[in-house]
């Protein structure tokens, strides 16, 4: 048996229209061609393929078992041509080819997803990158082009280069669970006493924030690399610590956790702020993103997420 030829895109065209027309006729009418040379195409693209697609004889054109499943690969090939021309022409009136973001692990995912459903739907041929990063490490990677934008929380330190703009603020709340020797004590906590319990506290990987801490109270801690893992600990009461209320909202709602009335505070505003660098301009999709940012976070951080 010779090997299958080369199918050309054409031909591939053809073969869908056919299947998604419901026959030769229509095909012919929707691409502006005779039916006879649709008939040929599909012949040829049989004879390339060394398979029968369609079974002969039909009022409407059937797949054979080859057809359906060679209809698939078909859809494939096209679709991935058409979005590489489409990237092609966007790139070409001056569309950027990705946009990466940054953003702190502290920030409502519910937030989030809002603006780059719309970002998606707005430049669907822009490839979106997105890091979820604690603290300083949200600042390093735009200062170091890794991303374009940033959704950054702590900023005591603004590298000259960054150019920032706060957006509000994510409530942070001190909670243990409800076993935990600080879950038991009425009234406020002096802050000697929370000092004698371990706290367990994200770590910054980064290297502009070395030698600093923040909402670190305790003298005993454990420092962990992911908000899920500090969040785990604390409903399996080995600590206490600061999490974002949005987070555990439904732990609060069911008991799993509780908040703590710190003597210096159990409620934290962690500011959020948009960052991208000052000597740098984005192209059409990274300002609109960055508008979005600018008109939309404030709002959605009201709402309370």
């Amino acid at each position: 048996m010779r090997e299958p030829g080369q199918p050309s895109l054409d031909q591939l065209r053809v073969f869908i229209a056919v299947i998604d027309a419901g026959g030769f006729a229509r095909a012919a009418r929707a691409l502006h061609r005779t039916q006879s040379v649709i008939s040929y195409t599909i012949a040829n693209l049989e004879q390339q393929l060394n398979v029968a697609l369609l079974e002969r004889g039909q009022r409407q054109p059937r797949l054979t078992e080859a057809g359906k499943a060679l209809l698939a690969d078909a859809r494939a090939v096209t679709l991935k041509v058409d979005g590489m021309r489409a990237r092609a022409q966007a790139l070409a009136g001056g569309m950027e080819a990705e946009v990466s973001l940054a953003v702190d692990v502290m920030f409502p995912t519910s937030v989030l997803v809002e603006i780059l459903e719309a970002f998606q739907l707005e430049f669907p041929t822009v490839a979106l990158r997105l890091r979820i990063e604690a603290l300083g490490v949200v600042v390093q990677m735009v200062m170091e082009r890794v991303c374009h934008i940033g959704l950054s929380g702590w900023m005591i330190f603004t590298p000259p280069v960054i150019e920032r703009h706060a957006m509000g603020y994510v409530t942070m709340l001190s909670v243990a669970a409800p076993g935990h020797p600080l879950a038991q004590m009425r009234g406020t906590i002096p802050t000697a006493v929370a000092r004698e319990h371990t706290q367990l506290v994200l770590t910054d990987r980064s290297e502009l924030t070395a030698g600093q801490d923040f909402g670190v109270l305790a003298l005993r801690d454990w420092r962990l690399g992911d908000l899920g893992s500090k969040h785990a600990l604390l409903r399996a009461g080995l600590g206490w610590g600061n999490m974002p209320e949005a987070m555990i909202r439904e732990d609060l709602a069911n008991g799993r956790l509780v908040p703590l009335a710190l003597g210096d505070g159990g409620m934290i505003k962690y500011p959020v702020h948009v960052i991208s660098r000052g000597d740098e301009h984005p192209g059409p999709a990274g300002k609109w993103l960055l508008r979005q940012f600018a008109q939309q976070l404030p709002l959605l951080l009201e709402r309370g997420f």
